[in-house]
């Protein structure tokens, strides 16, 4: 039995979405039986959460899987740029019984308005801000998908171009990675998702194992031929061998020390933020800005402490205010009860 339900488990990640599904509905059906345990449903909420339509190791339906065992009684799908894993979503949701919601992230250009100059949400560039568009209506997925397709297009442009960047920082240790080969099949690019960042350094990092292993010749390695300084809690993580999470551990520390080697600013993939909040408005969506704050100790390990919005939140929600925008999402296990509560 163990082995079948870890088969099940597995096969939500299956390449193919309707064995996805089928084996969701197998796994609802033995929870519900008793045959696997699960938190009671109770009020919880997750309206934000990446697939791997974006960067993610869930599969829409593994997210619905995640959320029930959980015991959230809703889930909306956010991923960056991408609403092609909305379908699956919303029939997972139906076949473990989560009402879902529908959303995009995406970054928006806000240089035509009062933030112009100021590092607002984004950790690595200046006048750019995160934006989210929840509720969208399941009759305007197609819509969506058409507006954002030339923004992911246009984004593996840049992305080709950081490669290069990397392909130079990474000289010393032997490795070279190409976009096509390496990256895209990482991705669900082919299937509407997009690439992001982290799903170039995620190539990265199984470069980096595949050569040099885990533990203590990759940890050199890093140090040695990057010039990366790791923290120590980073650096117990990755001196264990048995961690689960190795290589996402590892991408953590790559995002956040070796970004601001190889980035390369966005500019024609972000739209201005008023085209965007036109766009919300035309198909029924819910426009809103993404409170990051500043940072101290990322829960996430992928970002530096630095800081953000709350020097000039006034004037922030001032902006989206005269903006049009209809609300402001956060994240609770991100930030603090004071940054919160104000």
């Amino acid at each position: 039995m163990i082995k079948n339900i870890n088969e099940l488990i597995n096969n939500l990640n299956h390449d193919n979405s309707s064995t996805r599904l089928n084996s969701l509905s197998q796994l609802i059906e033995m929870a519900k039986s008793g045959v696997y345990d699960v938190v009671p449903a109770g009020g919880h909420v997750n309206n934000h959460i990446h697939t791997n339509y974006s960067f993610s190791p869930y599969s829409p339906s593994k997210a619905i899987w995640m959320a029930f065992k959980s015991g959230l009684s809703t889930a909306g799908i956010m991923d960056h740029d991408s609403i092609s894993g909305a379908i699956e979503f919303i029939e997972a949701g139906k076949i473990a019984g989560i009402a879902t919601t529908i959303g995009i992230e995406c970054r928006t250009d806000f240089s035509a308005t009062p933030l112009n100059g100021r590092r607002i949400n984004n950790p690595d560039q200046d006048s750019i801000a995160y934006v989210a568009i929840h509720g969208i209506p399941h009759t305007q997925i197609t819509k969506v998908d058409e507006f954002f397709s030339k923004y992911r297009y246009l984004r593996n442009e840049r992305n080709k171009k950081m490669i290069e960047k990397i392909n130079g920082l990474i000289f010393k240790t032997g490795i070279q990675l190409s976009f096509e080969r390496d990256i895209i099949p990482l991705s669900k690019f082919h299937e509407g998702g997009s690439v992001t960042e982290r799903h170039l350094l995620y190539g990265l990092s199984l470069k980096l194992i595949e050569k040099y292993g885990k533990g203590e010749s990759l940890i050199e390695a890093l140090k040695n031929h990057l010039s990366i300084d790791i923290s120590k809690k980073l650096l117990t993580l990755l001196s264990d061998c048995n961690n689960p999470y190795y290589d996402y551990d590892l991408l953590g520390l790559l995002k956040s020390d070796l970004v601001q080697s190889f980035y390369i600013d966005a500019a024609e993939e972000c739209p201005p933020i008023s085209d965007l909040l036109v766009f919300a408005k035309e198909i029924g969506g819910i426009s809103a800005y993404a409170y990051l704050g500043d940072i101290t100790d990322s829960v996430t390990g992928d970002k530096k402490a630095q800081k953000f919005e709350d020097d000039y939140l006034e004037l922030v929600f001032d902006t989206i205010a005269e903006l049009g925008f209809n609300g402001v999402t956060y994240m609770p296990s991100r930030n603090s009860p004071d940054q919160l509560q104000r």
